[in-house]
């Protein structure tokens, strides 16, 4: 068209508007689930600016609709406006981006009234060409757009924590009290069902309320104990999570209700005749183009409320229906006839020919609902010996600093990640059964202060050993995170071949945890420590070792770093050498002084380095297991007293290892009442 795009769009504005309003559903639909498992930069990046975009440009294009003459010129537009509000509906697998947008549910009810006013106003004085045939499917797509749309602003609402809260009480547990073969293969199926029957422990711990004792297992005693043996735990607790994330982001509040799945099953039937009303209706007085993305709208809304069915249908929160549903005929039907058994596995077939790409089958029908299982990692060690060379530092940094704080660029660029190890996995399990069997957990509180039950178990909280775990909760990670460093640099137990798996979990949890204080502090209790951080930092750096003849630091390291994108711990410039000396020049400076409350807390680093290493030499303490076990301390109380609007917001990127932790410690003390 002459003119260029200006021109276009004074001729096709509404045209493009609904097309693009569609083709933002798709991207949320295919998109939704990424955040799921794991924070993917690209990927929540296009979702974060498709959510904000669907629903402007569905409530623009109302507005354009209602107020410019476009109709005059193209009256088959009038019919295009319920499609707009079904897009403000959006799909089933995204309500939330953030947790904030379920707070701001009453808004979203706002905007709800005056969009269907709106489209309201447009349908009752613009008439529409094309006879009564047209004007019926109007109706029925402008019915279906405003009950997608309320069942939408109805799950904001569900997906408060507040409203979880008053769930508690209201739903009994998903347990279905039959003999259900399908509850004992595969082992998949088996702990999705579990947990759906074991769900009420995670709603009851994310909104904080007391686990009532006269509240039983009904049955799953000897499950309990299994889980509790090896890793099964993990996985169960992951896959609650999951499922809370279903309640706190998607529709899964709403959908799976019994107006729910009468919407779901409605909704195609009202598409399908909607697109067939359409096409025995008069064209007559229409452009050939606006016919066409008729079509389409249509075809994409058969589509979305067609797979929205299908999911329903086959999702395993239907079994935790079917579970407690008060109509016995239909529970027996479906569960104990097996008959949703043989829905839900061809919904899941499916599912395999669209998305499957390589693999097994039955490997990925549940990855989606588990944990990635990377933490970050951060060392102030492998920070504080980054090259000094402004000239060699990277060039990505360089632009990074021009829009954005130069502390921002430091945690990214020396941060990484790592893949937790079955090791680490099995030591943080046998810490955890420890405690259940001790019954150290009540109500979900830890009762000492972070790392002294392993000092205090073998006499040791006391002296510097208590005074390094600090008054406030991240100055004790500050400096048993410096004091492990140093005191693994020097120790000749952690060098030998035996200790390997120990070393590698006490450096993993030690930089875990000071990932968490350095980029993730609103998942850790306590004040803040930031002026305590960069001061420790300052003195660090000041007393690095000037050796030019470091890989880092030779002609082709600095060209490695100029072009660097990620140099976290345990990366190709991991610098281990420059570690080990800025560790041992620490040590040497400060563990003859006395020790000061001043900052930065190096004399309480050094000291802490002496006193284990001594206990090395004397052979008083297995010193690897003590650190490994105040580290895992430490985890356990991070997560347990974390805030739980902490632990449900970072559901929406991936989960944390605490928050896993966190409800496996709620989950344990459950079990301990059983």
């Amino acid at each position: 068209m002459d003119g260029g795009p200006l021109a276009l769009w004074n001729h096709q504005s509404m045209q493009i508007l609904v097309l693009l309003s569609l083709g933002l559903q798709f991207v949320l639909f295919i998109l939704a689930g990424v955040r799921r498992r794991e924070d993917v930069p690209v990927r929540r990046f296009i979702l974060w600016l498709a959510y904000l975009m669907a629903d402007s440009t569905a409530i623009y294009a109302v507005g354009h609709l209602s107020f410019s003459s476009i109709v005059q010129v193209h009256p088959l537009v009038t019919f295009w406006a319920p499609f707009l509000l079904l897009h403000l509906g959006g799909p089933d697998n995204i309500t939330a981006y953030a947790l904030q947008d379920n707070q701001l549910w009453l808004r979203h009810l706002q905007t709800l009234v005056v969009q269907v006013l709106g489209v309201a106003y447009l349908l009752l004085y613009r008439n529409i060409a094309g006879g009564n045939l047209l004007g019926l499917a109007t109706v029925l797509m402008f019915a279906l757009g405003v009950v997608k749309y309320g069942e939408r602003t109805w799950a904001l609402k569900c997906g408060t924590l507040e409203s979880i809260g008053a769930s508690v009480k209201a739903q009994s547990p998903a347990i279905h009290n039959h003999f259900h073969p399908q509850d004992k293969k595969p082992k998949e199926e088996f702990l999705l069902r579990r947990a759906h029957s074991l769900f009420h422990i995670c709603k009851r711990a994310i909104v904080d309320s007391s686990v009532i004792e006269e509240d039983t297992m009904e049955g799953h005693e000897e499950y309990t104990a299994q889980m509790m043996d090896g890793m099964e735990l993990w996985a169960l607790m992951e896959i609650e999570l999951s499922l809370m994330y279903d309640l706190l982001y998607t529709k899964a509040s709403v959908v799976h209700t019994s107006l729910g799945y009468l919407v779901r099953a409605v909704s195609p039937l009202i598409a399908a005749t909607s697109l067939v009303l359409f096409h025995l209706a008069s064209k007559d007085g229409h452009n050939t183009d606006d016919i066409a993305i008729t079509y389409i709208l249509l075809g994409g809304a058969l589509f979305m409320e067609t797979t929205s069915l299908m999911n329903a249908l086959g999702s395993s929160w239907t079994f935790a229906f079917l579970s407690i549903t008060k109509w016995h005929w239909l529970k027996y039907t479906a569960l104990c006839d097996r008959r949703w058994d043989r829905l839900r596995r061809l919904v899941v077939s499916l599912h395999h020919v669209v998305k499957l790409k390589g693999g097994s089958p039955s490997a990925s029908r549940y990855m989606s609902r588990r944990w990635s299982g990377t933490i970050g990692q951060y060392n102030m060690l492998h920070f504080c010996t980054r090259p000094a060379n402004t000239l060699t530092s990277p060039l990505l940094g360089r632009l990074a600093k021009l829009v954005a704080p130069n502390e921002w660029w430091n945690r990214k660029h020396y941060s990484g990640t790592v893949q937790l190890s079955k090791p680490v996995k099995r030591f943080i399990s046998t810490y955890m059964r420890r405690l259940y069997s001790k019954g150290e957990f009540n109500t979900g509180m830890l009762r000492k202060k972070w790392g002294e039950d392993p000092l205090d178990r073998i006499g040791l909280y006391e002296g510097i050993l208590k005074e390094s775990l600090g008054v406030e909760f991240q100055e004790g990670i500050l400096i048993w995170h410096l004091g492990t460093d140093v005191f693994l640099a020097k120790s000749l137990t952690a060098k030998a071949e035996d200790a390997d798996e120990r070393v590698e979990a006490i450096k993993m949890l030690s930089n875990y945890m000071m990932f968490l204080l350095v980029d993730r502090p609103f998942m850790l209790p306590g004040q803040p420590q930031n002026r305590l951080y960069k001061r420790t930092c300052e003195k660090l750096v000041s007393m690095r070792p000037a050796n030019p003849k470091y890989p880092s630091r030779r002609h082709n390291g600095r060209i490695k770093n100029l072009f660097s994108v990620y140099d976290g711990p345990g990366s190709s410039s991991s610098r281990a050498t420059e570690m080990n000396d800025l560790g041992n020049n620490l040590y040497d400076e400060y563990v003859n002084r006395e020790l000061t409350n001043v900052a930065p807390r190096l004399t309480h680093v050094a000291k802490l380095a002496e006193k284990l290493l001594e206990k090395e030499r004397d052979g008083t303490a297995d010193t690897l297991k003590l650190v490994l076990d105040v580290w895992m301390d430490i985890l356990v109380y991070a997560g347990n007293k974390c805030s739980r609007n902490s632990h449900a917001q970072k559901l929406n990127s991936g989960g944390e290892m605490t928050t896993i932790l966190w409800l496996m410690a709620e989950y344990l003390y459950q079990a301990s009442l059983s």
